[in-house]
């Protein structure tokens, strides 16, 4: 049997830490998901498909993973795709608090899912998707925190924003 998990996020958009927690989870599953979705409290610089096509272009060399685009429930998707994982990534213990209430309304809504949580590496442990957009908004230099191959397209929005 398959080990099936999805990794959630808005990812808008991916950073390093993300990438870091999507090779981590795709050594420990036979098949990540990593899974787009819509977040209404966040002002989105990048729509659903470019942030699953930015993914796609820094996961293209792992072979087991996927990603898609999904606006509901991530316990009936889980379910809809048959994975065993919900794969988040910490960062301190304030995502703990938030993810940990996820991962049991989660529990409740699918029993066959488990949350699976993995503590970022040091190196992206400040690191977040709001951080880039703010310096990359600014005319700062986000390269340090985001996957080299998506830098342009990057810094492309943002000036083209800024103009």
């Amino acid at each position: 049997m398959q080990r099936i998990a999805v990794c959630p996020g808005s990812f808008d958009p991916i950073t390093n830490g993300h990438l870091d927690i999507i090779r981590r989870a795709s050594r420990l599953f036979d098949r990540v998901i990593v899974l787009i979705s819509h977040n209404a409290d966040k002002h989105e610089s990048f729509s659903p498909q470019e942030r699953a096509d930015l993914v796609k272009m820094v996961t293209d060399d792992l072979d087991n993973v996927e990603v898609d685009v999904f606006d509901g429930l991530l316990a009936e998707y889980v379910r809809a795709k048959g994975a065993c994982a919900i794969v988040k990534g910490l960062r301190a213990v304030s995502d703990f608090e938030y993810e940990f209430q996820m991962a049991l309304a989660n529990k409740r809504l699918n029993d066959q899912a488990e949350t699976v949580f993995l503590t970022t590496s040091t190196e992206n442990m400040y690191l977040s998707s709001s951080i880039v957009r703010q310096i990359a908004a600014l005319g700062g230099d986000v390269s340090p925190f985001v996957p080299a191959r998506i830098l342009p397209v990057i810094n492309k929005r943002f000036q083209t924003e800024k103009e």
